[in-house]
């Protein structure tokens, strides 16, 4: 997965593959928070706070692009940026890849290159393109019938990921038709199920019961429609994930959004220095030091002496 210093470098041990992360912490009691990222930065920052399990936010993503999260980006662009996170954390990821980028062949290659760029688990959702956040009103799911195919195509493409189903049939259609189609996304192949927004404690706990012990995750994003719950209350819910998919970019975007107006004002950054990450601390963050010291074993460090040899 990685070529670098971090994932098992030279001889380190390489990390335990994503996927049986990923099981081992779905086989255990309780439930498991999973920092939203949406970069190696942020992923490197929610594995060093000591999360297990990271979940690339497609709401996140998008905004860090600059963009409203209604399925614009591409499958390169996913990949892309899936790849450069993998590749600087040993903890699995979960990639949100929306409505998997069209029909069921589409799908088999939204799999197949998500996982080879280094995604532990792909989760694709029934919603319609123009997809919307799960949690505003105006949501449109596609038949059930039409999406069982894409997760049969996604479960023949796996090697080893596991196949994350949403569900946004609960806000559009009920929670009687979300618990249908959790059951039959469950028995086309799906490993975790994921019904979207969710409005009180007891939706979960009769969300999980009628999933008959497959795995059910929760969103737990901010402003939305789903109370604020721990991850304990939704363990004891039956829930064994909990995602919080935006909480790092919108405290990013926050503090950012403060210290830009003080900057142009004063002219200087003096007065944001306490509040900043230090050189001495990202360097630490990004291995900095490893890759100066792999540089010296390559040899790389006498530069007079290589010039000199070259004709």
């Amino acid at each position: 997965m990685s070529w670098g210093i971090r994932n098992g470098g030279d001889d380190r041990p390489s990390p335990e593959p994503g996927a049986d992360a990923l099981r081992r912490i779905l086989a255990r009691d309780g439930a498991t928070a999973v920092a939203g990222v949406f970069d190696p930065l942020s992923a490197l920052i929610a594995e060093r706070a000591g999360f297990e399990a990271l979940y690339f936010s497609g709401a996140a993503f998008s905004a860090r692009l600059g963009i409203p999260d209604i399925g614009l980006f591409t499958l390169g662009e996913l990949a892309t940026a899936v790849r450069w996170t993998a590749r600087a954390t040993s903890l699995p990821l979960i990639v949100d890849a929306d409505t998997g980028f069209g029909e069921a062949l589409n799908v088999h290659r939204t799999v197949a290159e998500l996982e080879s760029a280094g995604a532990a688990a792909v989760q694709i959702e029934d919603q319609v393109m123009p997809k919307r956040c799960g949690h505003l009103d105006g949501k449109r799911v596609t038949d059930a019938a039409e999406f069982v195919p894409k997760l049969r195509a996604a479960d023949a493409a796996r090697k080893s990921a596991l196949i994350v189903a949403r569900t946004d049939a609960k806000s559009v259609l009920g929670m009687d038709e979300a618990i249908r189609r959790g059951r039959a996304y469950r028995d086309a192949g799906a490993d975790v199920i994921f019904p979207e927004a969710l409005e009180s404690a007891a939706e979960f706990a009769r969300y999980a019961r009628a999933m008959g012990g497959a795995p059910v995750l929760a969103n737990m994003t901010e402003f939305g429609k789903t109370p604020y719950l721990t991850v304990d209350e939704f363990a004891a819910l039956g829930c064994k994930l909990v995602v919080f998919p935006v909480t790092a970019l919108r405290i990013a975007a926050a503090a950012m959004r403060d210290a830009m107006p003080r900057l142009l004002a004063e002219g200087t950054q003096k007065s944001l220095l306490g509040e900043m990450q230090t050189r001495s601390e990202l360097y630490d963050l990004i291995g900095y030091a490893d890759y100066d010291e792999r540089d010296g074993r390559f040899g790389a460090g006498d530069r007079a002496d290589n010039i000199s040899l070259l004709p």
